[in-house]
């Protein structure tokens, strides 16, 4: 057994049961959870938000790259 990182919830999981590197989610809180250790067995939260911003500003920075060429093609007329 072990607490949740984010929400301190008492997972009924078992080292035995799982291995490191695989992904649950928390009954309570339903964060994603990494477990980095399985004796003691401990987890990691693993941040949704941070892929999201990545993406986004790849996005943002996807759709500046498209814009710049229309505007040169403005100012040359």
């Amino acid at each position: 057994m072990a607490n949740c990182p984010e929400c301190g919830a008492v997972l009924d999981i078992d080292a035995d049961e799982v291995e490191e590197g695989e992904l649950l989610t928390c009954p309570e809180c339903d964060v994603e959870l990494e477990v980095v250790n399985t004796k003691p067995l401990e987890f990691d939260v693993i941040e949704e938000e941070e892929d999201e911003e990545e993406k986004g500003n790849h996005k943002v920075s996807l759709e500046s790259d498209d814009e710049e060429p229309e505007k040169d093609e403005e100012e040359k007329k």
